[in-house]
């Protein structure tokens, strides 16, 4: 059987990315070009910033990876792009690029979703067997996902107003650390003490639902309160504190979901799925499932997953003409519980 290739394109925030993927999961390239430099100074990511900076690479992003790859585009059969959720701004521009190559190459158009890439991305580790439950966890988005095949994914339990990515930033921002955020708070929390009493909200409700909100403004309000005193804070412990009450939140509704919807496997995925300390405790507290979680390489927003993800709708035909808009807002079903 002759080999299959497909040019994945992703641009919903502040990465842009082409890879190219060979047969099902073997990523021949996966280029990145980060904007983290550019946004540091604003403390997070300005969409239109953002979508200048991927109009500029864009097409050396696709030279590059079909160079790295060894192919040339007459050897693709597919292109396949992020169409949502994200910056309306930044999606756009990967549309545009992924629809003119499309149409230049005669190709059809694969629509794949954000999320569905970051949960996809676990196929590069092993072959899925299904159902599985997936935690995605990222700056916009920290969902439960029960997946009863590929490409069938429901929504079981999501954040009702922060992502937990977002509260790591902000919190971060209020220290003082770098943006983004998250991993210096988990180095720091690995050298620190859980001696601040943050709230876990919703932790003992019996739902599937995630609130970071009111963790965020104790933390930002215990702060506050220390710079008005003149009271030193141990940077250490804060970081310790926070991210001791965020993975005992994430855990408890991560353990409802598993014994509402028993599966033999569970996929922990998005940008936050990097953090140490989230894997340390859930290796040591969910022996009894297959915890699949992408390497750090895929965790991050990058094109690679976006290819995995649409091998999946390639192979279900799932095919999208010229047409296709930009949905930012995109989401999966949701399972009514």
């Amino acid at each position: 059987m002759a080999d299959r290739y497909l040019l994945a394109i992703e641009s919903s925030c502040d990465e842009t990315s082409v890879a190219v993927l060979k047969n099902e999961t073997e990523l021949l390239s996966n280029i990145i070009a980060s904007q983290v430099e550019s946004h540091k100074r604003f403390g997070g990511v300005v969409p239109e910033v953002a979508s200048r900076h991927h109009v500029e690479v864009i097409t050396t992003c696709i030279e590059d990876a079909l160079r790295e790859a060894g192919i040339e585009a007459d050897q693709l059969e597919a292109v396949a792009v992020t169409y949502g959720p994200g910056l309306v701004g930044a999606l756009l521009v990967g549309m545009a690029a992924a629809k003119a190559f499309a149409w230049a190459h005669g190709l059809p158009l694969i629509p794949v979703n954000h999320m569905a890439g970051h949960l996809m991305a676990a196929r590069e580790v092993k072959e899925l067997t299904y159902p599985l439950m997936a935690l995605l966890v990222s700056g916009g988005h920290t969902e439960l996902v029960y997946v009863t095949e590929p490409g069938n994914y429901h929504i079981v339990g999501e954040t009702r107003d922060d992502a937990v990515g977002e509260a790591y930033d902000k919190v971060g921002r209020v220290m003082g650390l770098t943006y983004p955020a998250g991993r210096e708070i988990d180095e720091l929390a690995h050298k620190g003490q859980d001696v601040y009493d943050f709230p876990r909200a919703m932790i003992k409700e019996d739902n599937l639902e995630f609130s970071f909100s009111g963790l965020k403004s104790a933390f930002i309000n215990l702060h506050h309160n220390a710079e008005q005193k003149g009271e030193e804070l141990v940077l250490e412990d804060l970081c310790a504190s926070f991210q001791a009450a965020v993975l005992d939140i994430l855990l408890a509704k991560t353990k409802k979901a598993l014994e509402k919807y028993p599966v033999e496997t569970l996929v922990v995925a998005g940008g936050v799925a990097a953090n140490q300390g989230l894997r340390e405790r859930l290796a040591e507290e969910l022996t009894d499932v297959d915890l699949i979680i992408p390497p750090l390489r895929l965790c991050g927003d990058n094109a690679g997953m976006i290819a995995l993800a649409a091998a999946v709708e390639r192979d279900k035909e799932h095919f999208a003409d010229l047409s296709l808009n930009a949905k930012p807002s995109l989401a999966f079903d949701v399972f009514d519980n």
